[in-house]
């Protein structure tokens, strides 16, 4: 959901300060106010300068650019891209692209814990290796990867292979310094974190002047042309305002949720299998081996209870991210996403458990 203030926030935007930012008018030079402030919120949740922070129509855009425009000034590195199985569509499409093109591809296996580890990351790393692209958290399995350390790796081999990460699962959910993670470009967006659909943003470090993939006007610092959505951006930027002076607050709650759920689980259905390391309390990954997933989501669903059995965007389609983590085929069919959120409650907890149960003692009196 949208919180509150977000949503205050647009509305405002909309009805009261509706100028367009690029309009040199009293109204035009309010609205850019506001989009600079929101562009500050966003930039204060990874410790990075605004200056670096690029407006996105959301994290798919976020991460085509990242690729595709990496790959345009990367081209006298090398022609090889390195990536993981787990990652979102929107960077393996990117990949695809850059594949029907001549590139190289390799695509790293995670652990059982669903993590691209440090060892496989420094094994499939070339000379001309030009970009790197690794999803910081992800999305089905919760799952966060080292970024730093394959960060340190590139620069003690002074390689120049670009890093990209898509952070859209971290962002407000994990601590995330630009310094600290070493990545060199960074996709977020706002709609995981209680912001508006539709808008995202890239962080482009310093010193890489990555082009634009879409042309005519200058906005965005002649990066990224087209009226910019203010209503959403204003949104995007008052949620990651809250979200960051919330972290600790928001992560030890979901967190202790998280394991409530958990704990149920394994008194109420001892069969259910946990799968991941559990790295992000914002998400839990399970499975009812023996049942399907479609089956388990319909009476949920009849319940009043949302779950998934992959990402959104594969509209149901069967989990590639569970399939790399080479786990046994009935796991794979019965295996749900829940997902945790400030908003969040014991209830909703104790309610999915006690539903999941009936669901299967009904389910298998039927066959």
């Amino acid at each position: 959901m949208v919180r509150s203030e977000a949503v205050d926030a647009m509305v405002s935007a909309m009805q009261e300060n509706y100028g367009n930012p690029s309009s040199t008018h009293f109204m035009g030079r309010k609205a850019a106010q506001l989009r600079e402030a929101a562009r500050k919120h966003v930039s204060d949740v990874i410790k990075a300068h605004p200056d670096s922070i690029y407006f996105t129509s959301g994290g798919t855009e976020a991460n085509n650019w990242a690729i595709l425009g990496s790959a345009e000034i990367q081209g006298r590195k090398g022609r090889h891209i390195l990536t993981s199985a787990i990652e979102h569509d929107a960077v393996l499409e990117s990949v695809k692209k850059l594949e029907s093109i001549g590139w190289e591809s390799t695509y790293l296996m995670p652990d059982s814990s669903g993590r691209i580890t440090v060892e496989t990351f420094i094994s499939a790393l070339r000379g001309d290796t030009a970009i790197a692209s690794i999803m910081l958290v992800n999305n089905e399995t919760g799952a966060v990867n080292p970024l730093s350390e394959y960060s340190a790796e590139i620069k003690r081999r002074k390689l120049g292979t670009i890093l990209h990460t898509d952070a859209v699962q971290g962002f407000c959910k994990i601590p995330i310094s630009t310094k600290d993670l070493g990545a060199d470009i960074i996709a977020v967006s706002a709609h995981k974190m209680h912001g508006p659909k539709g808008v995202g943003a890239l962080y482009v470090r310093p010193g890489i002047n990555l082009p634009p993939t879409q042309f005519g006007g200058s906005q965005e610092n002649n990066k990224r042309p087209g009226t910019e959505a203010l209503p959403a951006i204003v949104g995007f930027g008052e949620a990651a305002r809250l979200g960051r002076l919330e972290h600790k607050e928001t992560t030890e709650a979901v967190k202790a949720l998280r394991e409530h759920m958990v704990s149920l689980l394994r008194n109420k259905l001892p069969e259910a299998v946990l799968i991941g390391g559990g790295d992000s309390p914002f998400l839990l990954s399970i499975s009812l081996p023996g049942h399907k997933s479609e089956v388990l989501m319909s009476y949920l669903e009849a319940e009043g209870i949302c779950v998934s059995k992959s990402s959104a965007c594969k509209k149901g389609a069967r989990s590639r991210v569970l399939e790399s983590m080479r786990l046994k085929n009935n796991i794979i069919d019965g295996a749900l996403r829940v997902s945790f959120s400030r908003y969040s409650t014991v209830e909703e907890a104790e309610h999915f458990v006690q539903t999941l149960k009936c669901a299967s003692e009904t389910l298998l009196k039927s066959l």
